[in-house]
């Protein structure tokens, strides 16, 4: 009878450990996408001034991609820094206003076609579509999708390396490969990013949403560029 109970007592305490495990998945999932959500305001905010003022119309080329790399990687350092305090939230946020003045110059290059606007439209709805299946199969698959991460991490290497040579090689059908291979990691990358924070390798939702950002944007980047290139219609 003891050990009845004892087994009873170990079950329950089982069960409720259990539960609180799946409650903070829940609860950083949710705080993830709510502030994914709202750091998109800040963005569109940035892409918008950049689009009107042409602020970053002068960084072409090798200075374009030394600003770039100078800044994102700065907010990053920032953000992991900060991510276990309440300016966490604020730097994140600034973050994506930089990221959003940074693609400016390419929407406002889009935007230059007699179809600019339908192609930035487009390349939302794919990146929305992307996050779609993404967060799905996130959803389903049950298997340990960890060891992902050292390939991904290779091929974002990959593509940095190839995207510095293209800055100052300036092809066009470079661009195009490496739209098309960013497209396929970053998506692959979100896939991971959802899935750690669902199996609970990621706790914390201000660096859970800076991954999934940089996911999307990326996609969209990528895919506008697609589109730009393939699509784009000169009056």
């Amino acid at each position: 009878m003891d050990n009845h109970l004892q087994t009873q007592t170990l079950d329950r305490s089982a069960g409720a450990g259990w539960d609180a495990v799946r409650d903070q998945r829940q609860r950083v999932m949710r705080n993830t996408y709510w502030l994914l959500a709202l750091s998109l305001l800040p963005t569109v905010l940035g892409a918008w001034i950049g689009v009107e003022t042409g602020i970053t119309r002068a960084l072409s080329g090798g200075l374009g991609m030394i600003v770039f790399l100078a800044g994102a990687f700065g907010f990053m350092f920032a953000i992991h820094k900060t991510k276990d305090s309440a300016a966490g939230v604020p730097v994140l946020l600034a973050f994506t206003f930089f990221m959003g003045l940074m693609l400016s110059r390419l929407i406002a290059m889009v935007l230059g076609f007699s179809n600019g606007a339908q192609l930035v439209m487009t390349a939302f709805a794919g990146t929305a579509g992307v996050f779609f299946v993404m967060a799905s199969l996130a959803t389903v698959i049950k298997r340990d999708l960890s060891g992902m991460g050292k390939w991904l991490f290779v091929g974002v290497l990959v593509l940095l390396v190839g995207s510095v040579v293209n800055v100052f090689v300036g092809s066009t059908a470079g661009m195009l490969a490496i739209s098309v291979a960013a497209i396929g990691i970053f998506s692959a990358y979100m896939l991971y990013d959802l899935k750690q924070i669902i199996d609970g390798g990621e706790t914390n939702y201000i660096s859970a949403t800076l991954a999934l950002y940089l996911d999307l944007f990326n996609v969209f980047q990528s895919l506008l560029a697609v589109l730009g290139i393939m699509g784009g219609e000169r009056d």
